[in-house]
């Protein structure tokens, strides 16, 4: 259910090598990996001139997309043998939401939390900005597409991000340089929780504040888990929103893994941004491994890697939350 502060007065573990050695037996491909592009419906694709406000057919064709990447990057890690997973299943959903159902073609986005790259990657290939070769690369010798966003490799990702805290500071720049350019630009930057640990995220927020940098919407992934146990006991963050609140944001708080809140939580936004020159943050209430029962809420699946029968089991999972969703969303108003 979706939640709104402050709007009453307007109405890790070292990262896995990528030799061919890590590879699953004869380094074979998951199938997933090599079946055709998605071609998702004209109203839906990457780049739209304005965000949509899915209707039912809508909102199932976008279950589809978080169906189809979360099968892409669980192929992935699969192939790679690489953790990080469970990172990447607690913001699939927003990613998808993001691309399809609120960036328009000038717009640009920042995975702060680098580590969940594979899902970054999966969404790309999803719009077909990356290739099935691309995919295939991923983790391997050469390749482009390594464990964290790369410099300057693609286009789609401005920055590299491997290094936890910076996302949230170089999209303020970006955002900062479009209103001195005059352009129609917003940035979205996805940060973690856990990253809130680092003072870095929080100098940014006072410069997005003191600059009333509009333009920029931050989402925080709270999933109350970071690389080394639960966030509030690595570094208490709560109470987060009241924190945000006295920094100088408007909050928003939602269901990160519901296309419903998450649509929600844009058109709050919306009218909050309409109505002051106050920044906007929304916190998105996730869980880590979202749909995956050997994964979900674990500090574990920030590293591990699958064996086949919790990939086969993931899969399952996924195609039997996919078909309840699909029903839910069809019978929403």
């Amino acid at each position: 259910m979706l939640e709104s502060s402050n709007f009453a007065a307007l109405d890790q573990e070292p990262v896995t090598d990528s030799h061919s050695s890590r590879l699953f037996p004869g380094g074979a491909l998951p199938a997933l990996l090599s079946e055709p592009l998605a071609n998702p419906r004209v109203d839906l694709v990457a780049g739209a001139a304005e965000p949509v406000a899915p209707g039912v057919a809508g909102l199932v064709e976008l279950a589809d997309h978080v169906l189809s990447v979360k099968k892409r990057f669980l192929a992935m890690y699969k192939k790679a043998h690489a953790g990080h997973i469970g990172s990447s299943l607690s913001c699939a959903e927003i990613l998808v939401f993001l691309r399809y159902a609120w960036m328009r073609k000038d717009d640009t986005f920042i995975l702060s939390k680098g580590h969940a790259a594979a899902a970054l990657y999966a969404l790309l290939a999803e719009a077909n900005l990356l290739t099935p070769s691309d995919i295939e690369s991923f983790y391997g010798e050469g390749t482009r597409l390594p464990a964290l966003p790369p410099v300057g490799a693609i286009r789609e990702i401005p920055f590299a991000t491997g290094s936890l805290g910076h996302g949230l500071s170089l999209s303020a720049g970006m955002a900062l340089g479009a209103v001195l350019d005059r352009r129609e630009q917003r940035c979205f930057c996805l940060t973690s929780d856990g990253e809130l640990d680092e003072g870095s995220v929080w100098e940014a927020a006072l410069f997005i504040a003191h600059r009333k940098l509009t333009n920029l919407v931050w989402l925080i992934d709270r999933n109350h888990l970071q690389g080394i146990g639960r966030t509030e006991e690595v570094m208490a963050l709560e109470p987060l929103a009241d924190k945000l609140r006295a920094f100088g944001f408007q909050v928003v708080t939602t269901n990160g893994h519901d296309l419903v809140s998450l649509q929600a939580a844009r058109d709050q936004c919306t009218r909050a941004l309409a109505a002051s020159a106050v920044p906007v943050v929304i916190i998105a209430e996730t869980i880590k491994g979202h749909g995956v029962s050997a994964m979900q809420d674990r500090v574990e699946s920030h590293y591990l890697p699958m064996d086949d029968e919790q990939y086969q089991q993931a899969i399952r999972q996924l195609d039997l939350a996919h078909a309840a969703n699909c029903e839910r969303y069809a019978g929403a108003p």
